[in-house]
């Protein structure tokens, strides 16, 4: 399973440098899922062809992190919209367009939901500003509830038409991509929190964080579907 990594500067011990950095409740989600985790740094090489990439993974997870570029979507950046890594931009996109293309297993965890709605065509929403309840602090996760599609592919995932879930987010999706649905809003503002793509196997965002959820099923739901896929 082909996780994504944020290109980020880092100090541990002496050292302060720009670094891959990935959040270790994605790894050990997959892990427990029963999958191998694969990091995957930002690369220019593959953004321009990903599929010497793609074809080693089953499934792939877009995760969360910075702001996109708004160039990425036609817009100009809003005042709070934060500083943004276009080299990551360019590498997640390719790899969601080229995993969309070959009808691999994708979930894309709130930046990721995000990347994924960029990806068929969509655009943000920079700022929710007085709307928005669905962050805390830095380093804090809001929690509410979500509400879900029957029969989505969101429900299924998670195990249920309605859940408790984490989030930290300040941005939302504007327009939708074209051929994704709505599956999951929150509760009680309505703030869109689950798309999907009805007409691929595997393709959901969640803009909450299911990994730092013990007992959320989402990721498991995506190595379990990558699995299956990789058997046939």
């Amino acid at each position: 399973m082909g996780i994504c990594t944020a290109l980020e500067r880092a100090h541990w011990g002496v050292w302060e440098t720009l670094a891959d950095v990935s959040p270790r409740s994605y790894s050990v989600a997959v892990q427990r899922a029963g999958g191998l985790a694969l990091l995957l740094p930002p690369d220019d090489a593959s953004a321009e062809s990903p599929d010497q990439l793609l074809d080693l993974l089953d499934g792939l997870v877009l995760a969360g992190g910075s702001d996109l570029d708004p160039a990425s979507y036609g817009a100009r950046p809003h005042e709070q919209t934060g500083a943004t890594s276009p080299e990551r931009d360019r590498f997640e996109l390719a790899l969601a367009h080229g995993a969309i293309e070959r009808d691999l297993p994708v979930l894309g965890v709130c930046r990721g939901m995000e990347v994924l709605n960029v990806a068929y065509g969509g655009t943000l929403e920079q700022h929710l500003g007085a709307v928005d309840r669905h962050r805390h602090t830095p380093g804090a996760f809001s929690d509410h509830e979500v509400r879900l599609e029957p029969g989505s592919l969101a429900a299924r995932a998670v195990g249920a038409e309605r859940t408790a879930v984490k989030s930290h987010h300040h941005q939302g999706l504007d327009e939708l991509g074209e051929g994704l649905a709505v599956t999951g809003r929150s509760l009680p503002d309505g703030l869109v929190e689950a798309v999907e793509d009805p007409e691929r196997r595997h393709v959901l965002g969640v803009l909450w964080h299911p990994e730092e959820d013990e007992r959320s099923r989402v990721l498991g739901t995506l190595v379990h579907e990558a699995r299956r896929v990789t058997a046939r």
